[in-house]
């Protein structure tokens, strides 16, 4: 797999955005995930968004972090916000999530940032186990769902 940085509007990244999308639907029942997102917010030195990519040049997974500080919504000054983590079902177990992750944690620590954290939630039990095995803890809620019963907000040094 070849990990490499794209925009947020890139069509490999709308595409799986989509998916992405199509998931958090049919697992809540809902929309899917409604916070707002802009391509800027993925920009290089204040974010970044990574697609890996197979042996044919397919897109299989994909990941971001976004620059957050102290305001209204709950995050701390030198938040990076992962969002959009997401395997295709035929590429799971493959390790891909672990390496966006350990990529976008070795970007925002480049880039000044002192803390990654994450939204999912319970019914993402997959996500809360890859999250609790790569060194977060559970944190105080921020974000659009901090009010939602079955958010669960994460948090790890960097």
């Amino acid at each position: 797999m070849n990990i490499r940085p794209v925009s947020f509007d890139h069509p490999d990244a709308v595409k799986l955005n989509d998916l992405v999308q199509l998931e958090y639907a049919e697992r809540y029942g809902d929309e899917g995930d409604i916070t707002p997102l802009d391509p800027t917010m993925f920009a290089p030195p204040t974010g970044l968004y990574l697609i890996a990519y197979d042996e044919r040049d397919r897109p299989m997974a994909t990941g971001g972090w976004r620059t957050q500080d102290a305001g209204d919504e709950g995050y701390e000054d030198g938040d990076a916000e992962l969002k959009r983590m997401f395997v295709l079902t035929e590429a799971r177990g493959l390790g891909l999530a672990r390496r966006i992750l350990a990529a976008l944690e070795a970007d925002a620590r480049a880039a000044g940032r002192r803390r990654m954290v994450l939204e999912t939630g319970t019914k993402q039990p997959e996500a809360m186990a890859l999250y609790a095995s790569s060194g977060y803890e559970p944190c105080a809620k921020f974000g659009l769902y901090r009010h939602h019963d079955g958010s669960r907000c994460y948090a790890k040094n960097l």
